[in-house]
């Protein structure tokens, strides 16, 4: 079947579309030995794919992993200053697998990783509201103000945040445990919006993405989404394109 290449290396889970069109753009893209263009389409079941001459498989298996990622480990599969990484926690996995979004060095929790590239671009492109559910211990007590605010949306340096979904867990140690859902992915997003309150954040802890749940999954371990919560996620994905288209 007939695809644009820039399709074809998303699926593959080589590069977003938009980095795509940059390789091509780089001359980094061949197809059966000559470079591709832009709105060039190929069979990648006939034709010879390769990125920097390395030939793109024509057949990979889609793998979906969750993992409960710890606290001090980098969102990603290398990182230049040595620190630990979310690959060094997936040994013995054979195929290349890729971090759906991110999760702060000090954040801990919920982290998808895939091969398929399209489910991640549907993720996380800007137009989705993929909800994401967080635990958060807040240092200090928020009072019915500040959750308040949290719902309605706080104004950051980007502008106001969507409304949020939040409730309270309990008081600690004259400290705040709260859930909160957001619909939204900016950098540093739960964090930035507590210490407009005048607040900060002990510990964030991801427990839920688009109705899939962490659940008892132990820290620094990791599992393969069932095939009920692959299809759950791709469902739900769908649903918002059509509502975006």
């Amino acid at each position: 079947m007939l695809e644009r290449i820039q399709k074809i290396l998303s699926t593959a889970g080589i590069a977003s579309r938009r980095k795509a069109e940059q390789l091509i753009l780089e001359g980094r893209i061949t197809v059966n030995g000559r470079p591709a263009s832009i709105g060039m389409k190929a069979d990648i079941q006939k034709d010879h794919i390769k990125v920097d001459g390395k030939l793109i498989k024509r057949t990979q298996q889609s793998l979906y992993l969750m993992l409960n990622k710890p606290r001090g480990y980098i969102t990603s599969l290398s990182d230049p200053e040595g620190r630990p990484t979310v690959r060094d926690l997936i040994q013995g996995i054979r195929h290349r697998v890729y971090p759906v979004g991110r999760l702060d060095f000090d954040s801990e929790g919920l982290l998808i990783l895939t091969n398929d590239g399209e489910l991640t671009n549907a993720i996380l492109h800007p137009g989705r509201e993929v909800p994401k559910t967080y635990v958060v211990k807040v240092k200090g007590v928020l009072d019915d103000t500040d959750i308040e605010k949290l719902r309605k949306g706080i104004k950051l340096e980007d502008g106001l945040t969507a409304p949020a979904q939040v409730r309270r867990k309990g008081i600690a140690e004259a400290n705040s445990w709260i859930e909160i859902t957001i619909y939204e992915g900016r950098k540093r997003q739960i964090r930035r919006m507590i210490e407009r309150l005048n607040h900060s954040v002990i510990r964030l802890k991801r427990i839920g993405i688009d109705g899939i749940e962490l659940g008892s999954l132990p820290p620094g371990a990791f599992r393969y989404l069932s095939a009920d919560e692959i299809r759950r996620l791709k469902k739900e994905v769908m649903m918002q394109e059509v509502k975006a288209g």
